[in-house]
This record gives structure tokens, C-alpha cells and sequence, in this order.
């Protein structure tokens, strides 16, 4: 901000409750006189408005008056020469949508540039009232940046990003190898192999080499039956029934290929998660007071940094954390009466994990199991899990705050330790002879 018309005087947004953008959205709204046209006129010396498609990139710099733009190709080199060019305006802040996955490349070209780059929701720049067309996109980016009328999105530092590719990707194989499962079920189904029927894990030790016994042909339901290992013992005379069917040379050829594909991807997932281990080493003390967590483990607790990151006042509080993640309840009303409580569209990669977590931390002995009881009853299971996740999100910001361990109120710490440690200090006291003088103080 600068000169006479950047800053809103106490006066003038007195009883604007809100942020700066929200301010000047309701000056607008208000149909503001001379003065507070004045007062928005430039809140930043100099801004672009980027509008941001797959083969090119349009470019608008607005500097004291002065409006120029520029089309640039979405090539490497291309993005670097609107760099210098941005640079060489002197430009401070440069603006875009989040067009898809396209605005990624822009946004990394910008930042080696050291220039400032904010990714705003489209919708936002919708709801400002003024001119929205395919000709004036860039333009009118500038514009309302330039004015401080748009709000930037989350947008975590470089590390992250590249991290978050590599959690993304073990999320999707994580997908691809469900559904791998999926399909090994039909084919046994279609072969007219109850085999699901019986074993809970059709991926487990046992299934795995009925499965592969199945493949080579040549064995009996009572030969491959007689491979259960563990409790599957007790269910001999079940498999032998369920293992009974017409497979064919086409049912092995498939079973064949997506146990290999199987075998594949849990070679990729293992090499993933260890360089996401590898990638959590400058974020150690953030990554252990997650896993501290009742429903977060090394993984889950790593992934959720990749999202969220570990500084918190990006998000100044807990509850526009949870907003952002879209774990809170929408809340739409009119007249009194209350329409919808959907939550919005959010990030859905925190938000599963949080699901996630949270249906592991209500089988625990914390606070989470209370919550989830509490409200299944009445709510049902989906919209209990989701409030037992908004609650692990709002301990994740708190812990991450504080850098401070996870402590269950639930759970009587001090009587844990003494529980794990009265064995060896009563066998220190007898060593020393400590426990012979209690039991005997007269002789003192």
C-alpha cells in the first residue's frame, strides 16, 4: 500500500466487520461516493492478472495508470520469459484462478522469480460485481487485486508441493489396488469360486496360495483347502465347498495377470513410503506430535503434512483450518428455517484421511471413541465420523501451535507410567534394600 489512497481509515469501516477484502467488497456493495473510490483506487503499485489455459497464458500489468497485455505460450521457456518481463515492470503481486492443474507451472515460474503469485477460487472473483469476460479475464484480475478485493488460496511451499505428488500417487496405487481386489473376486465369482465367501482377505498369506494353487490347476478343492494357515484350519470343510467350480484356461490367465499386477504395485507403494519417510526429515518434530494421534500413524501423519503443512497461522485459527479442509457443517438458512447442513467441496485428500483416522480413533480408548458414540446414535455413521475428523483436525492445529505431544483427557497418564514402571522400581528397591526397611521400620 502506498501514498494517500492505500490505507481505510477507522472512520470510514467502522461497523465492516470482516477482513480487508470482505471491507471493500461491502464499500462496494454500498455504492461508495467519491472519497472511498478514491481510497480503493490502488492498494498495490503494481499487479498482473494472469488468466491461465492449457497452451497459453494471457498477461495483464496494471502500474500508476498504465495497462499493457501480453500473451505467452505454456512452455518452460515461455513461463520464464513472462517471469523477466513481470520482473522488469517491477510488478508485486500477480494473480490467477485455479484453472485445473495448469496454474502449477505458472505459480512455481513466478516463485523463482520472487514474485509474489496468489491462486484465488474462480467463484470469488465471480461474486465481485463488474465485468467477467473471456476478453478481460487477466484484466479484471488485476483490477480487483490491485484493489485488495481478492482472498488467496492455501498454497503450501515447494517441498510440500513435490511432496504432496508423491502421497497423491501412493493414494491413487492405494485405489488402482482395490480395485485390483475387486475384479480377483469376480473372476473367482464368475468361475463359480465362493472363495470370498469364506476369507475375510482375499489378499491374505492363506487366499493368496489358494489362489495361485487354482492357477497351476492340477489339485483338488481338498488339496488346496489343506493350505489355510492360522483360523482358517477350522474352516477346512467351507473351503472345499467354496473352492469347488468350473475354472477355465481363460479364468487362470486372468487370475494370473492381476496377481501379478497386485504383486507390482505393492513393490511401488513400498518404495514410495520410503521416500516419503526420507522427504519428513526437516519436518521431524512436526511428524512425531502427529503420530502422537490416536488414528494417525507414520504414513497417514505424514501424508496430512503434505497438505496442510506445519505453519498453522497461514490458517489463523482452528476453525477456518477445518473450514478450509471442508470438514465443517455447511449451514444454510432462510426465514428460520434451516435447508441444508452440507459441507462444502473442499480439499478431498485431507478430508478422506481425516474419515480415515477418524474410523480408527473411534475403536481406541480416547476421547474420539466418546464423541463417535455419542453422536452415531443420533446422527448416524457417516456424519459421526466426520465430526470425530473435524475434531482430529482441530487437535492437529493445536499440537502443531503448541509443539506439544498429544495427551488424551480420557486417559490417566500418571497411573499408565506407574503401571509400566512398578515392576522394575519394586525390583530396585528389593536390590537396594529399600522394600525390607519398609516392611520392617522398627528395626530402623
Amino acid at each position: 500500500m502506498y501514498g494517500k489512497k492505500t490505507c481505510l481509515s477507522e472512520r470510514t469501516v467502522q461497523g465492516l466487520p470482516g477482513s480487508l477484502p470482505d471491507v471493500a467488497n461491502e464499500l462496494i456493495q454500498r455504492r461508495p461516493g467519491k472519497e472511498v473510490r478514491e481510497m480503493l483506487e490502488a492498494m498495490v503499485r503494481s499487479c498482473a492478472g494472469l488468466d491461465v489455459h492449457r497452451r497459453q497464458v494471457v498477461c495483464t500489468v496494471i502500474r500508476e495508470g498504465k495497462h499493457e497485455t501480453r500473451e505467452y505460450g505454456a512452455f518452460y521457456r515461455e513461463l520464464k520469459e513472462l517471469a523477466r518481463w513481470l520482473q522488469l515492470e517491477q510488478v508485486e503481486i500477480a494473480v490467477m484462478e485455479s484453472t485445473g492443474i495448469f496454474w502449477k507451472s505458472v505459480y512455481a515460474s513466478l516463485e523463482e522469480a520472487g514474485i509474489e503469485g496468489r491462486v484465488v477460487n474462480a467463484r470469488h472473483v465471480k461474486q465481485v460485481p463488474g465485468r467477467k469476460t473471456d476478453v478481460q479475464d487477466s484484466e479484471w484480475l488485476a483490477e480487483l487485486a490491485r484493489c485488495g478485493l481478492l482472498r488467496p488460496s492455501f498454497i503450501p511451499p515447494r517441498d510440500l508441493r513435490e511432496l504432496r505428488l508423491l502421497t497423491r500417487y501412493r493414494r491413487k496405487l492405494t485405489g488402482v489396488l482395490a480395485g485390483e481386489k475387486n475384479r480377483l473376486h469376480k473372476v473367482l465369482d464368475d468361475a463359480g469360486i465362493r472363495l470370498g465367501c469364506v476369507v475375510s482377505d482375499i489378499d491374505g498369506v492363506s487366499a493368496r496360495a489358494m489362489v495361485e494353487a487354482l492357477i497351476k490347476g492340477g489339485s483338488t478343492p481338498e488339496q488346496i483347502a489343506g493350505q489355510a494357515l492360522g483360523r482358517l484350519q477350522k474352516k477346512k470343510d467351507a473351503l472345499q465347498l467354496a473352492l469347488e467350480g468350473e475354472i477355465s484356461d481363460r479364468h487362470r490367465l486372468v487370475l494370473q495377470k492381476i496377481l501379478a499386477h497386485v504383486k507390482w504395485l505393492r513393490r511401488q507403494m513400498v518404495l514410495i513410503d520410503a521416500q516419503i519417510v526420507a522427504a519428513m526429515k526437516p519436518y521431524q518434530e512436526e511428524w512425531k506430535l502427529l503420530q502422537t494421534i490416536p488414528g494417525l500413524d507414520v504414513l497417514s501423519a505424514a501424508m496430512l503434512l503434505a497438505e496442510i503443512g506445519v505453519d498453522m497461522s497461514r490458517f489463523g485459527s482452528k476453525h477456518r483450518l477445518c473450514s478450509w479442509a471442508g470438514m465443517c457443517p455447511g449451514n444454510q438458512e432462510s426465514a428460520g428455517k434451516r435447508k441444508s447442513g452440507r459441507s462444502r467441496k473442499a480439499n478431498s485428500y485431507v478430508r478422506s484421511l481425516l474419515c480415515e483416522a477418524a474410523n480408527s480413533a473411534r475403536k481406541t480408548h480416547s476421547q474420539f471413541q466418546g464423541l463417535y458414540k455419542g453422536l452415531v446414535i443420533r446422527r448416524g455413521h457417516k456424519r459421526a465420523i466426520v465430526a470425530v475428523g473435524h475434531k482430529i483436525l482441530q487437535v492437529v492445529y493445536i499440537l502443531i501451535t503448541r509443539k506439544e505431544p498429544y495427551k488424551d483427557p480420557e486417559i490417566d497418564y500418571e497411573a499408565l507410567v506407574v503401571h509400566r514402571n512398578a515392576p522394575r522400581w519394586l525390583d530396585a528397591l528389593n536390590k537396594y534394600g529399600y522394600l525390607h526397611r519398609l516392611k520392617n521400620p522398627s528395626r530402623e
